[in-house]
Order: C-alpha cells, then structure tokens, then sequence
C-alpha cells in the first residue's frame, strides 16, 4: 500500500491537524507512525482493530448510556492510531495545569472559609452562592493540606493556531482513566514495536500516585490508612472504572450499605466485624453522598458520614463542595483567580465564554444562538447542549426559551473548530476527526502529579465536534514523548 492510497480520503484543510503540517507532510513526531501505517494493508489494520475490540471484549470494558432503549451497556469504541505530542508541548500543558489547579483549590478553601475574593469583588458574590454545587454545610471545614480536589480531569482543546486551551474543568468525580490506562495496554499488545521505538513516557504509576495522594487525606492514626472506594453500584454509567481502579490500588470497593457510622467513626462491615475506614475515594456525588444531609431519599450514600468528615475522623477524595469550582460559569473566573492568588497570568487560556446570567452577554447569545455553543452549567457528557451551527430552528427556540427562563443556568461559547486527527474509519480507511484531551490531575501532601497523556477523546461521527462517549465518541492512546 503507498502512502497516498493509505490516506486516500484524508482531507483536514480546514483544522488544525495533529499528524500533518501540510498534504502527506507529517509533523516530526508522527514521521515514523505515518511510514509505518503506510506500508500495512487495510487487511491487517482491520485485523489489528479487530484484536483491540477483542481485547476490550474480554476485559468488559463498557460504559453505560443511559435512555437508548437498544440497550445501556456498550463496548467503549478504540481507534487504534495514537496522538503523539512532544516532549515540549506536554512541559507546556504540565505547567499550566499545575498552575491552574493550585489555583482552584486556593479558591475553594477561600469560598467556604474568609471569602476574600468575592468581599475583593473579583468573581460576583451571586456566581458562587447561586450555584447548586457550593455546600453551606463546608464551612469552616479543615482539610489536610487544604486538599479540596484529589482528583481532577482537565479537558483541553487544540485550537486552529495549535495552542491549547482550557474547555473544562471536571472537579467532583471525574471519569475515564481507567480507559486511559486500557487503552495504553491495548495499543502495546496491537502495536508493539511500533510503541517500544517511540520513546513514550509511561503512564502505570497513576494507581500507585492516585493511593499517595488519597493517602494524604487520613486522620492521624498509627499504621496504614485503610481506604477504600464508594460506587453508587454497578448501574453507574462508570461502575467498570470503579472496579478497575479497586483491583489497581489493592484496595475495597463497597456500596453505601457496606458502611456504618458509629461516634463519628466510619466503619466498613465484614463477615469478622467492623473495620475502621479512613479515607473513602468516593464515587457519588455530594447530593447522594449522606441522606441526613442533603436527598433523604438517598439510598446510596451512608447515614452521618459527613459529621463524620467534619469531626475529621475520614478524609473523602474529592471533598464535598468541590462542584463549584467546575460550574461552567464560575470557569470563565479561573483566570482571574490564577491572577488574584497566584499574582500570575494563566499559562492555558480559556475558551471565551458568555454568562448568560449578565443581561448584556445574554442579548448576545440569544441574538447569536447559531453560531454559539450553549450549555447549561451543571450538566456533562454531552447532554444539556446546543451545537448552533448543527441546530435546527426548533432547537434554537427551545433553547431560548430555557435560557430566558433560568440564565443562571447557561453559558455560551464560539464554535471553535479543534484539532483534528488520522482514525481508522469503519475499518475501511484512514480519515481525520477532532479530537480533546481530558489530563488526569492528582493532588495530595501538597503536591500536584499529573499523568504523562491523559485520554484523547474523538468524535468519531463525521463532522461531529461531541467527543462524549454517551455522544457517539471513542478515545485513542496519547504518546508523550520523552525528547
């Protein structure tokens, strides 16, 4: 096969493309992958994709998609040509991200303690205290290391210039990176050489790290912290990643119903009596987390677990109240805060955004609601969204009409036109589609660790900018090279 036939349909003039700076012209750090896929036959690349889909088979990687009445429970789609970025865009996006995550959690501190940047008037008071995720009951509340967010998912986009920027900041449960780490196993065993002559920086500390940082979070109590992760079972769209990461870290998986609180004590029960828990990554939100609390009719969380986590008896990965910090209004303040705390200017810029709570940029939005991204600012994984240049006028008039009547609950962004890169379509032929990059963020004993890679995330319907995998969309392993 030449080059030519192997990207016979591949057209991205209009993107930024990861692979190609010009037609067939490969950027330095795809020059080999380019050669290499070049020379294997569609057969082979079909037989290789096959094996992937076989291997996810067999692991029962799925997620779950909730509403489709086909059936929820679906193989997460792999392609198998990996997006490599260099040595020096990952110092870039390393740098940014620390910056902006220790400024995140300066802010979460300030918020539920002295409130200095809402009295200083850099964010409105309104935008925090309006936001159904910011928890009165975390007051005062004393955490080890002022440690608000342990885990953070942190989703970039690649814009037409080739820079990164910020599109989201996911702070409560972040999912995916079990399929992160699936997906780096899968891509050694389907292109082994390929990968070991690479140079790729390895990703398998994360579990190891991710027990570090959550480690950090436990009351002083002599010998090892026992800690475990609480799943809102096994109908959670991520009960997989729930699971993988238990067997990774060695550590228990339980439900609500598998944990007892006694004295402000919380405490796991096993057929040999109760075990002390001391930090519990949980899995569920804050609304499920402690019925006594917030929704009585929760019957996932565990009754008096937060005067528990209050009385500093069990530390909780993420903390309570952490959803504030990644309301989509409040994101359009982070750079402001880098500045206010850290007295820097931000290293990854946002994506510009419109509150459709301010009455000005609300007339914008309504007035341009064809051009513009609207989304609604609790909500994720696709849903509560509006694509303007893909929309139809009855979705356009719906959404306007949901606008006007909660503003607070929307924000608008333009249709930016991300990167783009090579996957294998259909198993019949190579083609561009965009892809993000959600970067896995670990904070604990006051240092920030961030994986090398992270989940690329493609749209894999033609023209689709929704990279969700509850939307259509499918992942690729990352490759970030050494030099």
């Amino acid at each position: 096969m030449t080059q030519a036939s192997a990207f016979a349909h591949y057209s991205a003039s209009d993107y930024y493309d990861e692979m190609f700076d010009a037609p067939h012209q490969p950027r330095p750090q795809f020059r080999s992958l380019f050669e290499r896929l070049a020379t294997i036959p569609i057969e082979e690349l079909q037989r290789r994709q096959s094996a992937s889909t076989q291997s996810f088979l067999r692991q029962g990687i799925t997620f779950t998609v909730y509403g489709h009445e086909e059936g929820t429970e679906r193989i997460f789609p792999f392609d198998l040509i990996p997006r490599i970025l260099t040595a020096q865009e990952w110092a870039t996006i390393e740098q940014g991200l620390t910056q902006r995550i220790t400024a995140l959690n300066l802010f979460l501190k300030d918020i539920y303690t002295e409130a200095r940047i809402l009295a200083d008037g850099v964010i409105p008071h309104e935008m925090v205290y309006t936001s159904k995720h910011y928890r009165r009951e975390m007051r005062k509340v004393e955490l080890p290391f002022d440690s608000y967010v342990t885990v953070a998912g942190i989703d970039l986009i690649r814009t037409p210039q080739g820079e990164f920027v910020v599109l989201e900041d996911n702070l409560r449960t972040p999912s995916g990176v079990s399929y992160m780490l699936t997906d780096r196993s899968v891509m050694k065993t389907v292109f082994p050489r390929l990968f070991q002559n690479h140079g790729v920086r390895p990703i398998y500390g994360y579990a190891q790290q991710l027990l570090a940082s959550l480690s950090s979070l436990a009351p002083q109590r002599q010998g090892k912290p026992n800690i475990v992760i609480l799943t809102p079972g096994v109908y959670n769209s991520a009960y997989y990643e729930h699971t993988f990461l238990a067997r990774q870290m060695g550590i228990r998986l339980v439900e609500g119903r598998d944990l007892v609180v006694h004295n402000n004590r919380v405490y796991m029960r096993k057929t040999s009596g109760l075990e002390r828990v001391d930090v519990i990554y949980r899995r569920l939100d804050d609304d499920f987390l402690d019925p006594l609390v917030f929704r009585p009719d929760s019957m996932l969380g565990v009754p008096g677990l937060f005067n528990a986590y209050r009385a500093g008896n069990v530390g909780l990965g993420n903390a309570v109240g952490t959803g504030v910090a990644d309301d989509k209004a409040v994101y359009a303040y982070v750079p402001r805060m880098i500045r206010y705390y850290l007295d820097q200017d931000p290293i990854l810029q946002n994506v510009e955004t419109y509150i459709c709570g301010e009455p000005k940029e609300r007339e914008y939005v309504l007035a341009n609601l064809d051009k513009l991204v609207v989304k609604a600012v609790g909500e994720s994984g696709g849903y509560g969204m509006l694509i303007g240049p893909h929309s139809t006028a009855e979705e356009r008039e719906a959404f306007r009409e949901h606008i006007l009547a909660n503003p607070r609950n929307y924000i608008a962004q333009p249709t930016i036109q991300f990167s783009v890169a090579p996957c294998f379509v259909d198993n019949q032929t190579i083609e561009p589609r965009h892809v993000d990059l959600r970067v896995y963020v670990l904070c604990g004993d006051g240092q920030v660790r961030i994986t090398p890679g992270g989940l690329s995330r493609v749209a894999l319907r033609k023209g689709s900018l929704v990279v969700n995998s509850s939307q259509g969309g499918g992942s690729k392993d990352t490759w970030v090279m050494f030099e």
